[in-house]
């Protein structure tokens, strides 16, 4: 039996052990969730939003547990995981005001009865949640589903099996029928085990990579539903804006919030050639030289935590000094952060102007700032990227904003906010790498449910008046 292992990485504490599931519990898994389908899909609507109204009293119940266990596995700033639990709840509300816009049921009449639509799920969804929002990510997953009348298995990231173990606590408070979600945990052999089995919906959130290979894997089953959602190299334009200091808190908040593990987080700063680029890099360097990186209970409070581990900050820290190594100008170099474990790293800025640096995103606080000569070039720049999730325009400009608007390939583009601006009842979702066309939050809805168009009469009746060409 192989064991799992989670770490603090504030700390190198182990924070909570279990056995990862053996590809047999993997297949009895996903045998519970399609035996339970017809049961949850058949009851009347009203039962499942009853059941995840009782979830969502319990996520409220235990906020204070559940935020502290997940910055304790995290690293995140306690402040971030309580908003993270606020996210969880409030997302039970705003999924059913989804469902019944996005998917609901509408009738109208028509001359031989009425038409309806109807709205029916896929089956047994699978859902694989990331590390960075290990609660509310996959949660935005399981929520939408379950309402729809899909089934759940579950497998949290290896990185983070203890919210995943405590978010099945919750939803067995609930007391959801057997079988209607599923809890299995590992690491990607667990996860490739799931996807071996005969699933209807893979729901993801994740790199962009993984993204691609789900997309091969399943080519050939058009019956799986896709739901990626995947990462971004996100572009930030800043233009024709006077006050450096204020620009400067946008496009920190862009680039280092959640130690830049989001994937919305901006990793290219676009730039005018001059004075007025020179004024903006000063003041975003300024003031990431006063962010407190430092353990999630440190006082005072930190801004942000660790990267999720040593592993993930050698690894990034091996990225940036591949750009360094093709001619970046360091601007704020990153390293330890005092005497803290080798997961911290200081927030990085380094100028790449004129480089052919890799198109890939490092997720960690560094920052690539690009200077260019127009905002039409600031625009090609901000597109010159295979992913498409987030970007921003900041400028006191709103004519900029109506050229940006019209022209970025983004799913997420802000004006004078922060690049990680998002909503839950707006969609949330990206292009070409980011994704598949199927944005989640608000629109989660779509994918965990099929439109059908019924064509209804009452009684059998005879229709021959209605058919044209039949012999006499």
């Amino acid at each position: 039996m192989t064991q799992l292992t989670s770490i603090d990485p504030a700390t190198g504490q182990t924070v909570w052990e279990g056995a990862a599931s053996s590809p047999a519990e993997v297949a009895a898994a996903v045998a519970r969730a399609r035996a339970a389908i017809h049961d949850w899909a058949d009851r009347p609507r009203q039962d499942r939003i009853d059941a995840v109204k009782r979830y969502q009293a319990v996520l409220k119940r235990r906020t204070p547990e559940i935020a502290e266990a997940i910055s304790r596995e995290t690293g995140k700033a306690l402040w971030e995981t309580t908003a993270e639990l606020g996210s969880m709840a409030g997302k039970v509300d705003i999924s059913i005001r989804a469902y019944d816009e996005r998917t609901g049921e509408r009738t109208a009449q028509t001359a031989f009865g009425h038409a309806t639509l109807r709205h029916r799920p896929h089956g047994v969804a699978a859902v694989l949640g990331p590390f960075n929002f290990p609660g509310h990510l996959p949660n935005g997953h399981i929520v939408p589903a379950l309402l729809a009348g899909d089934t759940v298995v579950f497998k949290p990231s290896e990185e983070t099996p203890w919210t995943g173990a405590l978010m099945a606590e919750c939803l067995a408070e609930a007391d959801l029928p057997e079988g209607v979600f599923n809890l299995i945990q590992g690491g990607r052999d667990v996860g490739a085990a799931l996807l071996d089995q005969p699933i209807d919906a893979l729901m993801f959130t994740g790199s962009g990579a993984a993204g691609a290979y789900f997309r091969r894997k399943f080519a050939d089953d058009p019956h799986v539903i896709l739901a990626l959602e995947l990462g971004g190299n996100n572009p930030l334009v800043v233009w024709d804006a006077a006050d450096a200091q204020a620009v400067a808190g946008i496009v920190v908040q862009s680039a280092f919030v959640t130690t830049g593990q989001r994937c919305s987080c901006a990793r290219r700063l676009v730039l005018p050639e001059g004075a007025a680029g020179d004024a903006v890099v000063e003041a975003v360097a300024a003031m990431a030289d006063r962010l407190n990186f430092a353990p999630w209970d440190s006082t005072p409070e930190p801004y942000a935590g660790p990267l999720i581990s040593v592993n993930a900050a050698q690894a990034a820290l091996q990225a940036l000094q591949q750009r360094i190594d093709l001619g970046a100008k360091v601007i704020r170099s990153s390293g330890p952060v005092g005497n803290l474990p080798g997961a911290f790293v200081k927030p990085a800025i380094i100028d790449v102007t004129g480089l052919n640096v890799l198109d890939e995103e490092m997720f960690a606080p560094f920052l690539q700032v690009i200077r260019v000569p127009s905002f039409e070039a600031a625009i090609e720049a901000a597109n010159a990227t295979r992913y498409g999730l987030s970007a921003g325009l900041v400028s006191d400009d709103p004519k900029n904003w109506d050229r940006f608007i019209n022209r970025i390939r983004a799913g997420v583009a802000n004006f004078n906010r922060p690049t990680t601006g998002a909503a839950g009842d707006m969609p949330f979702g990206g292009l070409g790498d980011s994704g598949n066309h199927r944005p989640s939050a608000y629109y989660a809805a779509d994918y965990c449910a099929y439109p059908v168009a019924s064509f209804e009469a009452g009684a059998v009746k005879n229709i021959e008046s209605e058919m044209r060409g039949l012999k006499q």
